[in-house]
């Protein structure tokens, strides 16, 4: 089996969870500034096998898609080009950044607490887990 990745996409930082080859256990890999992230994602998929990637479905509170749709869609469209077998599959991210925040406050320190990029690290593990039936 192959790894599947989950984005938390954002303007600025994308945060990138992964679950392990054989889909049991999903973990945070890291934050990529979003501009960095296609070379990213094309170095770790030459490293590393992977099947699927997972990205959080950003819409509005009226149920509309964000503004960042369209990047997310181009950011597809591109990879796609690059690894044409690559499944992508969105996942409903709402309200998965305040989730992140409660995590971090009560698991981590003052410092640690401030880190935005660890925010959206966390983000996309709830995006992953949530997809696989985590929680």
């Amino acid at each position: 089996m192959a790894r599947i990745l989950a984005l938390d996409y954002g303007s600025r930082r994308t945060g990138i969870a992964t679950t392990d080859p054989m889909q049991i256990i999903a973990t945070m890999l890291t934050t990529v500034e979003t501009p960095q992230l296609i070379d990213y994602l094309t170095r770790y998929m030459k490293s590393e096998e992977v099947e699927k990637i997972v990205i959080g479905q950003v819409t509005r509170a009226d149920g509309s898609p964000s503004t960042l749709e369209p990047a997310i869609l181009e950011l597809i469209a591109e990879l796609q080009k690059l690894s044409p077998t690559l499944v992508f599959d969105r996942h409903d991210e709402s309200y998965t950044s305040q989730r992140a925040q409660e995590i971090i406050f009560q698991s981590h320190k003052k410092k640690k607490r401030q880190d935005k990029s660890l925010v959206d690290a966390v983000s996309a593990l709830i995006i992953l887990q949530e997809y696989l039936g985590f929680i």
